[in-house]
Parts: structure tokens; sequence; C-alpha cells
């Protein structure tokens, strides 16, 4: 039996290092069939997960549309009728976040872009009159001279030549525009086939799941794929809820205090607050700037009411709006947004989150069985019955 094993282990672990030896060998061809397969299977993946975002909103549309009624067309027509509200919900917010949001970041921009020369000349003029007592620094701030124009104009012609070489090559931007519109379709219908036959395909999952795998893995994949589920779903209307709370709050407060460019910054602080943690800071700096253009003292009273703002929304909004589902504790959030952005940029910083605290459930309810098992252990091993015999 022992030898049977050792040759098993043999037979495996050269499998393992013959494999290994491949893959360092043939690598940049295994990377190029990667990037083939990711380029076929990326309509299904999009598709995917659309599905995954539209039925947190079916759910919800099913439960609406002509609960207790009984008749045979109100329950075939149910679903397919709650795919298209749901499809028309997502699309109206979209548009009303474009519509909204887009031109008051776009004005927050182009104000921020006006003021900074002037800031910066404010600046250079406080040093200067501040640092007459040292000649050598006084004179080398005066020699600081900023072609702003210039600069300008060279930002304008940098961002003219490239949009410039995308629309000289008219058959690649064609090209590019056109594929992705056909993968958009591809993975919306996609989508639609799954949101419409979602528990046959549950059903059948759940079939080949018992098939391929022992009974204690199935349950572990099973508890796997439920806990993913929750916390994303949780994350995905939590954080999007809590980042239309926290800019409306935001707009309120700012024109009730008296602060300028309200609208827009409390447009820009509810679409950064999607970010978490990172989201708020950025919102709070660009808008403590914009602000620091018109008025110095605004500016600190600003990023005083920011830090009530984000108590507020810390302790009181995001555990009622996002819940307890998430469940990670606050160094691990800014681990999962830094690694999460460093790996996929800004949505790698939204999934890196619910990732994380999937994980740290997981690892945590193991833990916890484990305990529960040596506790139990520990004390039928010391049980009365034991020591009397």
């Amino acid at each position: 039996m022992e030898q049977q094993l050792t040759k098993k282990k043999f037979i495996l672990s050269s499998i393992f290092i013959m494999s290994l030896v491949l893959v360092i060998k043939y690598f940049d061809n295994l990377i190029l069939v990667a990037r083939n397969l990711w380029g076929v299977a990326y309509p299904l993946i999009l598709g995917t997960v659309i599905a995954y975002i539209l039925n947190i909103v079916l759910k919800k549309v099913e439960k609406l549309y002509f609960p207790k009624s009984q008749k045979s067309w109100v329950k075939k027509s149910r679903r397919i009728v709650s795919i298209f509200i749901s499809i028309f919900l997502i699309l109206a917010i979209i548009v009303l976040i474009v519509t909204l949001i887009v031109p008051e970041l776009v004005n927050a921009f182009m104000v921020i872009g006006k003021e900074i020369p002037i800031v910066f000349n404010r600046i250079k003029i406080f040093l200067a009159d501040h640092s007459r007592e040292i000649p050598t620094i006084e004179k080398w701030i005066n020699s600081i001279n900023v072609d702003w124009p210039d600069m300008s104009k060279k930002i304008i012609d940098y961002t003219t030549s490239g949009v410039g070489g995308i629309l000289n090559s008219t058959f690649s931007f064609v090209g590019v525009l056109t594929n992705g519109i056909v993968n958009f379709v591809i993975a919306l219908i996609f989508a639609i086939y799954i949101l419409s036959t979602k528990e046959t395909l549950a059903s059948q999952l759940n079939r080949m799941i018992q098939v391929c795998l022992k009974e204690k893995a199935t349950v572990r994949l099973r508890k796997i794929i439920k806990t993913a589920d929750d916390t994303f779903a949780s994350f995905i209307v939590g954080q999007c809820t809590e980042a239309v709370v926290l800019g409306v709050l935001c707009t309120l407060g700012m024109l009730l205090c008296g602060f300028p460019y309200a609208p827009m910054i409390g447009a820009f602080v509810g679409a950064t607050a999607l970010i978490p943690v990172v989201g708020a800071y950025l919102g709070a700096f660009v808008g403590a700037f914009m602000i620091l253009t018109v008025n110095p003292t605004k500016a600190l009273l600003f990023i005083l009411f920011i830090i009530v703002l984000q108590q507020l929304e810390g302790n009181l909004i995001y555990p009622k709006v996002v819940g307890s589902s998430i469940g990670l504790p606050g160094i691990w959030v800014l681990a999962a947004v830094t690694v999460g952005g460093g790996i996929g940029g800004i949505f790698g910083m939204l999934l890196g989150v619910p990732a994380a605290a999937t994980i740290y459930k997981l690892i945590g309810e193991s833990v916890r069985e484990k305990e529960e098992r040596t506790g139990k252990s520990k004390k039928g091993k010391n049980s009365p019955e034991k020591e009397k015999g």
C-alpha cells in the first residue's frame, strides 16, 4: 500500500514538474493563446457580468409585477417583461448620471484649469514676500516663470494630435467602434438568455457539480458561491446607494453653508464615492482646491465640513446602507483597494473590496469551524465518563 502511494506521488510530482517546464518554455505562446481565447470569450464573459447586475434589479421587479395574479399570461410574461423593465431602468439611470454628473465634472475641471495659474501666482507672491531676508531664495522664486498659454497650447496639441491620429485611420476607428458595438449586443443577448433560463442553468450547473465533485467538495463550493453572491450583490447595491446619498448630502450641505460650486463638487464627491476609501479623499481634495481659488477661508471650512460628513457617512450611512454583509475591516479595505487598483485600475478598486470580503468571510468561517471541532474534541477527551473509566 505504501509503495503504491509513493509511486502515485512520484507520478504526480513528475507531471507537475514537466507541466511547469513546458509552461516556462512556451510561455509567450501560451500568453498569445490566452489572449485569443479572451478575445473570443469576452462577449460571453461581459454578458455574464451584465446578467449578474441585471439580476439584482430583476429580482425586485418580478416581485412588483402582478405578484398575486394567477393568470397564465401574467406568469408567462413575468420574466421577459421584468428583464426588459430592468434593462430600461439601468439604462435610464446611466443616462441620468451622464446627463447630470458628466457636465458638472467637465465644468469642474475647466474651473480648476482656469484657476491654477491664478493660485500659482498668489503662492509665488506670498513666498517671495516672506523670503526677502534670504535673497537667494527670493531670487529663485522670482525667476520661476511658467508660460501658461504655451503649456495649454501644448496640451491641446497633444490631445488633438492623438485624436487626429485615431480619426486619420478611419478604417481602424470604425473597426474598433463596430467591434465594440457587436460585442456589447452579443453580450446583452447572452445576458437575456441567461436571465430567461436562470433556474434551468442553475439546476444543470448543480447537477454537473454533483457528478464531477465529491459531496464534501460540492457543499464547500456551494458555500463559496453563495458567500460571493451575497457579498457582491450587497456591495454593488450599497455602494451605488451610498454614492447617491453622499452626493446629495454634500450638495445640500454646501448650499446651506454658502460654499461655491456646490452642484459641481457634490456631483464629483458622489461620483468618486463609488471608489471605496480613496474616492472620498479624492473628491474632498478637488473640492477644496476649487473653493480655494475663490476663498481660502471657505476652503478650510469645506475641509471641516467634509470631515464631519465622512464621519456621518462612515458611522451611520455606510453601516445602514451597505450593512454588515461586507464585514471587512478598514485595513483590509485599504489593502484591497490598493492591490485591486494596481491590477485593474478603477474596476480593480471596485471589485477588489467584495472579492477580499468574500475571502475574508470564508477564511473566518473555516477558522471558526476548526476551532469548534477542536473544542469539541478536547471536551470529548476530558469528559467525566472517560476520566472515570
